[in-house]
C-alpha cells in the first residue's frame, strides 16, 4: 500500500470512529432532560451545578490521560483570541440551557422543543456567513428529512401565538446559542485539544449560570444524597462525557452534520423515558424516529469530506 493510500484509510478509520464518538456523546447528552427532571433543585440551579462539577472531573481527566496536563499547559491560550472563543463558547453552552429553560415556562414545552431542533439551519447559515462553508443538495434533503422527523416524533404541530411569542423567541435564541456553540467548538478543535478548550470553556458556563440560579426561583441547597448524585451524573454524563465526545468528533466531521446528527438525542431521551417513567412510543413515534435516522444518513452521504 502507498503513502497516499495508507493515509486515505487512516483518514477513513478516525472518520468513523468519530461518527461513534458523535453517537454515544448524542446518547449521553440525551440523558440531559430525564436528570434534570429527577433533580431536586430548579432547572437553573441544576444548570449551574452540571458545569460546577464538570470542572473538577476535566481535571481529574487532564491528570490522569499521560501527557493531558502538559497538553493544557502547552496550550494555554492567554493573551490570545483563542483565549476568548474559548470563553464565548463557555458562554454559549450556558446561553443555551438558560435561555431554554425560560422559554419553557413562557411557551408550550411542544414550541420550546421543536424550536431548539431548528439549530442545524443555523449551523449551515453561520457556517455560509462567517465562514463560506457550503453543502450539497443531498445534505439539505436529509437535513428536512430529519427535522420532520423530529416534528413527527414531537407529536405535535408548531403553534405560533402572541402569548406565546416571547417564549417562541427565547426558544429561537436557544437553537441561535446552540449552533453557536457547535461552530466555535469546530474552530477551536483545529488548533486545541478537546480537554484543554474545556477547562477553560466550562467555568465561564459556571460563571454565566450563577447568577441567573440565584435570581430565579429555587434555593442552591442540596439536602440528600440523591440529590447530589443526581447532579454528580449529569455533570459525569452529559456534560463531561457526552460534549466532550461531540467535542473531540467536531475535529473530524463537519459542524453541519454533527448538528444533524444531534437529532437522534430525542429518540433517545424518548426510549429512556418510555422505561423510566412509561411514556409509551406509539406508530407515529416511531415512523418520525424513523425518519430522523433516513436523514442522517442522507446527511451524511451529501456532507463533503475533510
Amino acid at each position: 500500500m502507498d503513502h497516499a493510500a495508507a493515509s486515505r484509510a487512516a483518514a477513513l478509520r478516525t472518520e468513523r470512529l468519530a461518527i461513534l464518538a458523535l453517537l454515544v456523546g448524542a446518547i449521553a447528552t440525551a440523558f440531559a432532560p430525564i436528570l434534570v427532571r429527577l433533580s431536586e433543585l430548579g432547572p437553573s440551579q441544576t444548570a449551574f451545578y452540571r458545569f460546577l462539577l464538570a470542572i473538577p472531573l476535566y481535571w481529574v481527566i487532564a491528570l490522569a490521560v499521560p501527557g493531558g496536563d502538559r497538553r493544557a499547559r502547552h496550550e494555554n491560550p492567554a493573551g490570545s483570541r483563542a483565549y476568548l472563543l474559548m470563553a464565548m463558547a463557555g458562554a454559549f453552552l450556558a446561553g443555551d440551557m438558560s435561555v431554554w429553560h425560560y422559554s419553557i415556562l413562557m411557551t408550550t414545552v411542544a414550541n420550546a422543543s421543536l424550536l431548539l431542533n431548528v439549530t442545524p439551519v443555523f449551523v449551515v447559515l453561520g457556517g455560509w456567513l462567517l465562514f463560506r462553508t457550503r453543502v450539497t443538495r443531498t445534505f439539505m434533503l436529509g437535513l428536512a428529512a430529519a427535522m420532520a422527523g423530529v416534528v413527527v416524533l414531537s407529536g405535535a404541530s408548531l403553534a405560533l401565538s402572541r402569548t406565546h411569542l416571547v417564549g417562541d423567541l427565547l426558544g429561537v435564541v436557544t437553537a441561535m446559542f446552540y449552533a453557536s456553540y457547535q461552530l466555535t467548538i469546530e474552530r477551536l478543535r483545529q488548533r486545541f485539544s478537546t480537554i484543554t478548550i474545556m477547562l477553560y470553556a466550562v467555568p465561564v458556563s459556571a460563571m454565566v449560570t450563577l447568577p441567573l440560579a440565584i435570581l430565579s426561583d429555587g434555593t442552591l441547597a442540596v439536602t440528600t444524597p440523591a440529590g447530589w448524585a443526581v447532579l454528580v451524573a449529569l455533570a459525569a454524563g452529559p456534560q463531561v462525557l457526552g460534549q466532550g465526545l461531540i467535542a473531540w468528533a467536531l475535529a473530524h466531521l463537519p459542524a453541519s452534520f454533527v448538528s444533524v446528527s444531534l437529532l437522534v438525542q430525542p429518540i433517545v431521551a424518548g426510549t429512556v423515558a418510555w422505561f423510566l417513567f412509561d411514556e409509551r412510543i406509539g406508530v407515529q413515534q416511531a415512523m418520525g424516529a424513523i425518519a430522523v435516522l433516513a436523514g442522517v444518513v442522507i446527511a451524511r452521504r451529501g456532507t463533503v469530506r475533510r
